[in-house]
């Protein structure tokens, strides 16, 4: 699979990002400039300076060896307009990283469909439009996907894979496949905006920039809070993982509570909370909640979560010393 010739359509930031994680993961790279400009060749430098010196960060931060460096950016082709299509003909996959305007995709995912193989996977990365919206601008939808990535891309493990309607399944499949193969840790979710990470970010960060409007905290403590205890907890349980382990009941009482105190019906629980109740699906106390715990070892679970809480103290040198 590290053969296939992948193509970043589009040399901004997201590109460049995408350009790493694959010749990183041994990919030959095709980074294409979609945009027709007189200063192309100058533009393009640019993104191969900055590929390089990002590459040069993580020989830095330990994460490659400085011999690396020259191997990995050697993978990667830099690609004008002019021979944008012969570079698309030639991938195996492509990103469409487009400006994020309607216009912008339109005119790329056109020209991307037209110029490539007719069996290859298109997949935008647009952090803005359904896949839906976006399938009609393909010949072919049904090779078509949205891939979300969160930026930095290369360091950031999670993609967010939104098929279409129109998407084959196996064109689902395929993808997830390759980014499990670079290292990636890709999610399904169904065609709704904004995904899952940039949905729950929305309403976290709201909600911070309101208390600091408010006045509850500085905004030196709310980041305080935010990284030692909302960002620590949630680094190793899933937020519907946490719910089940204090348990569905404790979600619903001090929702209701929040609502009463604040007169905000932002801080209601969605009925699905309650419908679990009613039927016994608390969490970890009944053996079901939102995941299912029936045959599994729940002290055994519980001291591997345990673990790796210690293990995330000791990374962030907060072990508290024993007396």
């Amino acid at each position: 699979m590290s053969g296939e010739i992948i193509a970043a359509a589009g040399a901004g930031r997201m590109g460049r990002g995408l350009a790493i994680v694959f010749a990183y993961a041994g990919h030959p790279v095709r980074l294409i400039d979609l945009k027709q400009r007189e200063d192309t060749a100058d533009y393009l430098s640019e993104a191969k300076a900055e590929i390089r010196a990002t590459l040069e960060m993580l020989v830095a931060c330990g994460m490659i060896d400085a011999v690396d460096v020259d191997r990995i950016s050697k993978r990667v082709a830099y690609v004008g307009a002019g021979s944008a299509e012969d570079a698309l003909r030639e991938a195996d996959l492509i990103f469409e990283a487009a400006p994020e305007t309607v216009e912008a995709k339109e005119t790329a995912l056109g020209f991307i469909s037209k110029s490539c193989r007719p069996d290859v996977i298109i997949a935008s990365t647009t952090s803005t439009f359904l896949s839906d919206k976006l399938q009609a601008m393909v010949s072919g939808p049904e090779r078509f996907l949205n891939a979300h990535w969160l930026n930095p891309a290369f360091l950031v493990p999670l993609v967010e894979v939104s098929p279409g309607q129109k998407t084959e399944p196996d064109v689902t499949a395929r993808t997830v496949a390759l980014l499990e193969a670079v290292g990636k840790v890709p999610v399904v979710c169904k065609a709704s905006p904004g995904f899952i990470v940039p949905r729950l970010q929305a309403l976290c960060l709201n909600e911070a920039a309101r208390m600091c409007e408010e006045g509850v905290a500085s905004p030196e403590d709310i980041d305080k809070a935010t990284k030692f205890g909302f960002g620590f907890r949630f680094a190793i349980l899933g937020m519907l993982e946490f719910i089940d382990w204090g348990g569905g009941d404790i979600l619903h009482y001090a929702s209701r509570n929040m609502v009463e105190a604040t007169g905000e019906e932002r801080f209601a629980a969605p009925k699905i909370v309650s419908d679990n109740m009613e039927a016994g699906r608390i969490g970890l106390r009944t053996g079901a909640g939102f995941l299912d715990y029936e045959g599994m070892d729940i002290p055994a679970y519980q001291k591997t979560r345990f673990k790796a809480f210690v293990g995330m103290l000791k990374h962030m040198e907060l072990l508290p010393p024993a007396r």
